[in-house]
């Protein structure tokens, strides 16, 4: 098969062809007929899929027909930089259409987004936050529209934007088609769906397992020795780009540092940094500024980074859809890649978890040469918060003291409380 199959309108083909797209991927494949046919539909795929053109290309030879200057076709998406990768494929696919289209989100004023939607703008890329904003405030015109995108849903919820998305989707057109897609399907996302879909067709590619290209290693360490046995494996192995999961922010702020400090060019992904900063940070590892990019689940999806060499876990995932999410960044397009996982005793649950849905037990590695019996600090400081001082009991309240001869000639203290009023008995003096 090839996107000659599907008949896209000739000016969709260009953009296709000027792209360098041969043939579909699995997730187009299923999508694009239902998509092109006018249904909803409920798609399961990871980013890294395809998923974008999967939605994006029907959506352009939809709005090639039609009236311009309307937002007709709407992508809500959890994050600014997955926005922004969906906006530049958007743009890429569709650069012979004349169509236009922005994204829309916090952190960047909201009147030069004002100014662009007055223009007349075919296709908006949105977060849930500002989105609302340009809502609440009348700024945006969703009268005309004709198809809703909900990319990364399970982030989304995860994020909290749940109860913005409900509100949004109560000001939409009833008469609309509704595109949803996830990762993965809890039982909210259930809920979501059965809300927003009619009649929805089911596609599903990629959900239980990483690539297969994909090798996956444990290191079995001590906690305290995690950050010194991460360098050695930097140091040692043959690596590109390198994805490094934390579990908290803080840690990966902390490590990034550490990495710099040790000489690599790394930067971290975390929820504390500015719009700005997340952005270069990015950036920079997509244009090999950075080699080493540290972050969490969070703030790492929708990441699509495609020559990703090798992805670290420095701290075991919490689920097994996690692990799949973080190790779905390399391995990709039938390209070698390596998942290496740090364990401690503590971990052994989740990786049975991990073999489980891999059909197969983990290779477990040790570094030769690596001192794994260094002992423990007598208090690791490594990434513990500071103590929390006790707070100090309050003092109970004396007796009052008999009160002290003065001498002669010297006036009486004031003694009024707290309250401004005399003690009982106190003289006015």
């Amino acid at each position: 098969m090839d996107f000659s199959t599907f008949a896209f309108h000739p000016q969709v083909a260009e953009g296709i062809t000027a792209a360098g797209y041969l043939t579909p991927t699995p997730i187009q494949a299923q999508a694009i007929p239902a998509v092109m046919a006018g249904r909803d539909v409920m798609g399961l795929a990871q980013t890294g899929t395809g998923k974008t053109a999967a939605f994006a290309l029907p959506i352009l030879h939809r709005l090639l027909a039609g009236e311009r200057g309307r937002v007709r076709a709407l992508v809500i998406a959890p994050t600014r930089e997955l926005a922004e990768q969906i906006h530049e494929n958007i743009t890429t696919l569709g650069a012979r259409t004349g169509l236009r289209g922005m994204t829309i989100y916090g952190g960047v004023g909201i009147n030069p987004q004002f100014a662009k939607l007055k223009k007349g703008v075919e296709i908006v890329v949105a977060c849930p936050g500002r989105l609302q904003d340009h809502l609440d405030q009348g700024t945006i015109d969703l009268s005309h529209l004709e198809v809703l995108v909900l990319d990364e849903a399970d982030q989304m919820f995860d994020m909290g934007f749940f109860p913005a998305i409900r509100k949004i989707l109560k000001r939409l057109p009833a008469q609309r088609q509704t595109l949803l897609f996830s990762a993965t399907m809890p039982d909210e996302i259930r809920g979501l769906a059965q809300d927003v879909l009619r009649d929805p067709v089911t596609v599903q590619v990629g959900t239980t397992a990483p690539a297969v290209t994909v090798s996956h290693a444990l290191y079995p360490v001590a906690q305290h020795l995690k950050t010194p046995l991460l360098l050695e494996l930097l140091r040692h192995t043959d690596t590109g780009s390198v994805l490094i999961f934390t579990r908290t922010k803080h840690r990966a702020k902390r490590l990034g540092e550490q990495l710099s400090k040790a000489g690599h060019r790394a930067a971290s992904l975390q929820g504390n940094l500015s719009q700005n900063r997340r952005q270069e940070a990015l950036d920079g590892f997509r244009d090999g500024t950075f080699q080493v990019l540290v972050a969490t689940d969070i703030a790492a999806r929708g990441i699509d980074v495609s020559q990703v060499s090798h992805v670290i876990n420095y701290d075991i995932p919490d689920t097994t859809e996690a692990y799949v999410h973080r190790i779905g960044r390399t391995g990709r397009a039938a390209r070698s890649g390596d998942a290496f996982t740090l364990v401690t005793t503590e971990d052994a649950v989740m990786v049975r978890a991990i073999e489980r849905v891999l059909g197969k037990p983990l290779e477990q590695r040790k570094l030769v040469g690596f001192d794994y019996a260094v002992p423990a600090p007598v208090k690791d400081r490594e990434f513990a918060r500071p103590p929390r001082q006790p707070s100090r009991p309050k003092a109970k309240s004396k007796a009052p003291a008999a009160p002290t001869p003065r001498p002669a000639g010297k006036a009486a203290p004031n003694r009024r409380n707290s309250s401004g009023r005399r003690p009982a008995g106190a003289a006015r003096g």
